[in-house]
């Protein structure tokens, strides 16, 4: 049980921490937005991907998590 509990925290806090740095654009955005002068729009828009691409996956381990409360219960 105690391992289990382990595991997980584990797995949790490498999973967090896994994206920390990431570059989520593709190469043709990436190529058109490295020409300009500013990099900031480039930020900006790798920026909006990360963050577009990550709320798909805390709705989905949010409601796996409701899901998995609801069954595990115990009833009284």
């Amino acid at each position: 049980m105690l391992n289990s509990v382990k595991y997980k925290i584990v797995f949790g806090l490498l999973a967090l921490f896994s994206f920390v740095e990431t570059n989520a654009q593709c190469a043709m955005c990436r190529a058109v937005l490295e020409s300009e002068e500013g990099q900031s729009a480039a930020q900006g828009i790798n920026d909006g991907i990360v963050y577009l691409m990550a709320l798909p996956y805390i709705l989905v381990g949010g409601i796996g998590y409701l899901i998995y409360k609801k069954f595990n219960t115990s009833k009284k």
